[in-house]
């Protein structure tokens, strides 16, 4: 399942930056660029494809959120991450009363970029696995994909990419996993995953357990909370 996305940015270098960005994760490509608010409701009334629209909040010719105003009006659902430089704490309340998913404060790294996208692509990958209708648990599932990772500043030697990837294997899982079964999943080493599920269980994220197997030395599982 391929993510289209517009990129709504009146700035070139960063609306190129932002392509490139784009085009570097998988599961994701750009469906336009847009310079100003109108040419971006142009094109997307010409185009319902888009998933997916990266909006800065201050456009040459009105604000984003008067855009995102426009564009529900008009119909459109495509889910919107903000792009911006805006801190204003009332552009944030706004943009999360108007449906904004995401919001990523500039200036950032292509890591912080990708680990927005890549949140968003999990939230739609639950959606879309999802039936018609779902439980609870489901519900979570799914906005929890939009959450950080709880806990707060990470111990030192601890990427935050490592620790979404193992945030995400264990929120997936419907059952518990041991360290051994995480590293497979996000391509790591036991020892350097069990470090991360420790420090989720520390934090109250995901809760651990003894599980006996016919060795008799009991592996300790994890399961999200």
């Amino acid at each position: 399942m391929t993510t289209r996305v517009l990129i709504v940015e009146d700035e070139a270098l960063a609306a190129e930056a932002h392509a490139v960005y784009v085009g570097r994760i998988d599961g994701f490509e750009v469906a336009g660029t847009a310079r100003s608010a109108g040419e971006a409701a142009r094109f997307l009334s010409a185009d319902r494809t888009v998933d997916l629209v990266l909006l800065d909040m201050h456009l040459p010719d009105g604000h984003g959120l008067g855009l995102l105003q426009r564009l529900r009006a008009a119909g459109h659902l495509c889910d919107v991450i903000a792009v911006t430089s805006a801190r204003d704490t009332d552009v944030v309340r706004h943009a999360v009363a108007q449906g904004v998913v995401l919001y990523l404060l500039k200036p950032f790294t292509f890591a912080t970029f990708k680990s927005k996208l890549e949140q968003y692509a999990a939230y739609r990958a639950h959606l879309a696995s999802a039936d018609t209708e779902v439980v609870q648990d489901e519900v979570d599932r799914m906005f929890g994909s939009l959450r950080p990772v709880a806990g707060g500043a990470l111990p030192k030697g601890m990427s935050p990419e490592t620790m979404r990837q193992v945030t995400t294997a264990l929120r997936d899982s419907a059952a518990a996993l041991s360290a051994s079964e995480v590293a497979g999943v996000v391509g790591a080493s036991r020892v350097t995953v069990r470090r991360y599920l420790e420090n989720l269980a520390d934090t109250g994220s995901a809760e651990r357990r003894p599980r006996y197997g016919s060795s008799g030395r009991p592996e300790m599982e994890y399961r999200w909370v």
